[in-house]
């Protein structure tokens, strides 16, 4: 469900029209603050805490639909807190931040179920960008017209966020949901993996994809296990999907 504000801008709300809700966690009160502020001022609802534990309790309390997740936290890393999260909230969008900038440091995060990553320094609008985008693909609010694809024997509903194949239902996370829509937006197409970054990531890693090898590996564990493949590499050229032979 969406709505205009006052300042002009599509505001997210969930879909019994409450604000969304986001749980900020990092150490550092000034940039919880500083981000408070800046998604508060999108409408949102904001739950800050500053160490893991914290973040652990609060995400069961307040169920947010998005967290934002420092790297690095006095009492446990990011990375296991966001273990612990996904046992119990398996598919609430989760945007890192750390002070680490390298590609390594990028691709752990996202292959240990990270959804999105920003680096300090970051930009506020960048976050919040980041975020609006995450909370869509998620579908926990402005879910738009229904609309069905289908490929073979697989269909995709972007307004439920329902998955089957052969009427056999399929759980996606949100980042493979976004993944396998875009596929399947282009069925027959093969697409590079810089497109698939630029698209459901929104930026690349420098020549470093493997973190879409990965994910595809995940898509395909989901939707060709046991059944005859959809998914297809191109050798040196990307992945396309078709209907089964």
């Amino acid at each position: 469900m969406t709505t205009i504000s006052p300042r002009g801008r599509t505001e997210l709300l969930r879909p019994d029209g409450a604000p969304v809700r986001v749980l900020v966690v990092d150490d550092e009160q000034s940039i919880t603050e500083l981000l408070s502020m800046a998604l508060r001022y999108e409408g949102w609802q904001i739950h800050s805490e500053g160490d893991g534990q914290g973040a652990l309790r609060a995400a069961r309390e307040l169920r947010p639909d998005a967290v934002v997740l420092d790297m690095m936290l006095p009492d446990m890393d990011g990375l296991s807190v966001l273990g612990r999260l996904r046992r119990e909230l398996p598919d609430v969008p989760v945007l890192f931040l750390t002070a680490k900038g390298s590609v390594e440091e990028r691709v752990a995060g996202l292959t240990a179920g990270g959804d999105d990553y920003v680096t300090k320094p970051f930009g506020l609008e960048e976050v919040v960008a980041r975020l609006r985008g995450l909370i869509r693909r998620s579908g926990a609010a402005d879910r738009r017209a229904g609309s069905l694809l289908v490929v073979g024997d697989l269909t995709l509903d972007e307004d439920s966020h329902e998955v089957t194949r052969a009427g056999e239902g399929i759980h996606l996370t949100a980042t493979e949901f976004e993944l396998l829509r875009f596929l399947m937006r282009n069925p027959r197409r093969v697409l590079s993996k810089a497109q698939i970054l630029d698209r459901v990531w929104s930026y690349d890693f420098g020549g470093h994809a493997n973190v879409v090898e990965l994910y595809i590996s995940y898509l395909r564990k989901k939707i060709d296990a046991g059944r005859e493949p959809m998914i297809h590499t191109r050798r040196g050229a990307g992945y396309m999907i078709k209907p089964a032979v």
